[in-house]
């Protein structure tokens, strides 16, 4: 139960901070940091990290402290908050088949643009 309620908190935490309309006034627009804070994945293994680091402090999860489950959970934050991102919006399940995804495109150096 402890990666369930770790993984739903990422998810929910991730979401507020790329889409809720409280942050709109101080969050970047999409070219500032190389559209970072409009970025699931990015967002999601700092928000992992943080719920990691307050893990002592709540009794929904508890793990222990070292660097290994740092980057673990930083990385299952980050991996299932762009999943669950991808998979949900506001509407419910998308079933769109990526059509009105922005994928961004590659340039020459292999650096991603959005």
């Amino acid at each position: 139960m402890d990666l369930i309620y770790f993984v739903l908190s990422c998810y929910g935490m991730t979401q507020i901070l790329i889409y809720g309309s409280i942050f709109n006034s101080i969050r970047p627009d999409k070219k500032t940091l190389n559209g970072f804070f409009h970025c699931p994945m990015c967002i999601g293994f700092w928000v992992g990290a943080f719920l990691f680091g307050i893990n002592g402090f709540t009794e929904l999860f508890t793990f222990k402290y070292n660097l290994v489950n740092l980057f673990i959970l930083g990385c299952l934050g980050s991996g299932t908050s762009y999943v669950l991102d991808v998979v949900f919006n506001d509407c419910g399940i998308k079933i769109d088949g990526g059509k009105n995804y922005d994928y961004g495109t590659m340039d020459d150096s292999g650096s991603s643009t959005l």
